[in-house]
């Protein structure tokens, strides 16, 4: 029943994609892509609240906490076994593949994508794994939009646009935030969109927060009621929280990606890196319970007017009066959650950043706040530093400040602390961003030497390929040929280089315009009298973006590409710009 109305649905988008304009589709498309997303989100969220209300359940009944502990185990090796046995043997994680997708493969998501993140968060966070569910959720609205776009064949520039729909819709489905998901699709993926682009990322944004609004319990979400007012006397201090966070979140970065590349590079096999890495997880949790899964009812608690609650079924539960014994385990928390998450994503779990470092905003500005108010310097209205915490770890981590300051505006229900989220959120991207060029995710990237979006020629250039720019239909000399061969060749084509080879192998290069005044002048010249050794080469596998490079770099029109040691054509820089600019209106939004 459910797959004939499916079909059924498929029918009536196949009529509309002939009998609506472009603009109309894209318009219902957006909803569509909106409503899957939010599915997703659905999915996802109510799982990993249900395995953690269960957990705290089975806590507070059996008073076994270590149960907390085996369950992360569990969830990470069933991932790695859903990975092996399921998808392959490898799964790509985080939003930085979104970033790839866009700038160098067309905005084409393998289908797989569409479950296989659901699978594996649900196992990883769901079952206690630090990370969070945000990531994958963008990744698969990501696929929704990409394939429903290449389903109905859709351009580059539409699949790009209803990929970053998904990727609008997940945000704001899982944080009931239309504004924050439309502002993170634009300022994090999709930073060269236009304004008309924008009513179709909006409408799946909204979309997403409706179907998430209707089905899903608010419980699940991210959400505060608890809400001081905003004191313009504390902007001193707001303005060293953004500091306070920046440091922050550059000390999570560094040491987030060491410890994942540390346990993803253990030369030992799939199954024992899961293991090993769960149980040290599984320690660390069961030393400070916090780390466990998203965090999020950590959060809720730390802003609430009861934060020792925290300490309860911890080894600190006989100090939850205690407030500096509290302020020493939010401090612990806070600075564990990278290895955590570092333990987590390393060892073979799936999921992403965003939570832990909504997470880590939050317990760094109960910190920052808390220790203030304990030494006797002021008295700081606590819940909202943690809520303007957030905004800082948030903006300093990902570089997004707009999506930071009106994420954290809409859980909290109003707009009363935009003042100090702008000031935390800007002056935390401002220093993070001197001590880190790229945001968290983009990092990966660039030490592999990828492109990411914020660079638009390079990922234009990314996305050219070389084979239709090389000239092979080409006419090549040898060393010991005259000037009548020459004059035949010219005659015969229209290069402007000609490669002097032996063997196939490159010696020299004849450029007809350092030779055209000699030519036919004198007759008792040999190639190899004339010919010059080629300033620069280019390689088979280079990318445009190197050919581009060089072609500056050797001031040269013409230059010789490489294949196996060998001579293979030449690559003149018309073709290269021509191709450069053909692809750039494919590639703009309308």
């Amino acid at each position: 029943m459910f797959k004939k109305k499916l079909l059924q649905i498929e029918a009536l988008l196949i009529v509309g994609r002939k009998k609506l304009s472009p603009k109309q589709f894209i318009f219902i498309s957006s909803v569509m892509v909106g409503i899957m997303s939010a599915f997703a989100v659905i999915f996802l969220k109510s799982f990993a609240h249900w395995v953690y209300s269960l957990a705290s359940y089975g806590n507070s009944i059996l008073k076994l906490s270590f149960i907390n502990s085996v369950l992360p185990v569990a969830g990470i090796l069933l991932t790695v076994l859903v990975v092996q046995k399921v998808l392959g043997g490898r799964i790509e994680k985080g939003t930085s593949q979104i970033l790839h997708t866009v700038a160098r493969k067309a905005s084409i998501i393998p289908p797989k994508q569409m479950y296989a993140q659901i699978i594996t968060s649900s196992l990883t966070v769901g079952l206690g794994g630090s990370a969070g569910l945000e990531s994958p959720i963008v990744v698969t609205g990501a696929a929704f939009g990409s394939n429903y776009a290449q389903k109905f064949r859709l351009s580059y520039k539409e699949r790009t646009l209803l990929l970053g729909c998904g990727v609008a819709a997940g945000i704001a489905a899982a944080f009931n935030a239309p504004i924050a998901g439309v502002l993170f699709a634009v300022e994090v993926l999709l930073v060269d969109v236009a304004i008309s682009a924008f009513t179709p990322i909006m409408i799946a944004a909204a979309t997403g927060t409706l179907v998430s609004a209707i089905i899903l319990n608010e419980e699940v979400l991210l959400r505060f009621r608890h809400q001081e007012t905003f004191d313009y006397h504390n902007i001193p201090f707001y303005i060293l929280l953004g500091f306070f966070t920046a440091f922050i979140s550059v000390f999570y970065s560094r040491n987030f990606l060491k410890t994942e590349h540390f346990f993803a590079g253990l030369k030992v096999g799939v199954y024992r890196r899961a293991l090993a890495g769960s149980l040290l997880l599984g320690l660390l949790i069961f030393v400070f319970p916090t780390l466990f899964g998203e965090g999020y009812e950590s959060i809720k608690t730390l802003a609430d007017a009861n934060p020792g609650e925290l300490l309860e079924n911890t080894l600190f539960k006989d100090f939850s009066s205690n407030e500096w014994i509290l302020l020493l385990f939010v401090g612990f928390s806070m600075m564990l959650k990278a290895f955590a998450s570092g333990i987590t994503l390393g060892s073979g779990g799936n999921g992403g950043n965003f939570a832990p470092s909504l997470f880590l905003g939050s317990y760094a500005g109960y910190f920052f706040s808390k220790f203030l108010n304990l030494t006797g310097l002021t008295d700081l209205p606590v819940s909202n530093f943690a809520m303007v915490g957030m905004a800082g770890i948030l903006s300093g981590l990902f570089h997004a400040p707009l999506t930071a300051i009106f994420l954290i505006a809409e859980i909290t229900g109003g707009y009363g602390l935009i003042i100090p989220l702008m000031i935390a959120a800007s002056i935390s991207y401002a220093i993070s961003k001197r001590f880190e060029q790229h945001s968290l995710d983009v990092k990966g990237l660039v030490k592999k030497g990828n492109v990411f979006t914020s660079n638009k020629d390079t990922n234009i250039l990314w996305t050219l390929n070389p084979d239709g720019i090389i000239h092979v239909d080409h006419k090549t000399l040898s060393a010991d040929d005259g000037m009548e061969k020459l004059r035949a060749l010219i005659t015969q084509t229209d290069q402007g280089m000609f490669a002097v080879t032996e063997n196939q192998k490159l010696t020299g290069v004849i450029y007809f315009s350092e030779v055209r005044e000699i030519i036919f002048q004198q007759d008792n010249i040999l190639m190899k009298d004339i010919m010059k050794a080629a300033c620069e080469t280019l390689d088979y596998s280079d990318t445009m973006e190197t050919v581009m490079k060089r072609l500056e770099k050797s001031r040269k029109f013409y230059l010789p590409v490489i294949r196996d040691g060998l001579y293979y054509g030449y690559i003149d820089k018309g073709s290269a710009l021509e191709a450069y600019r053909n692809q750039l209106k494919a590639m703009m939004f309308d």
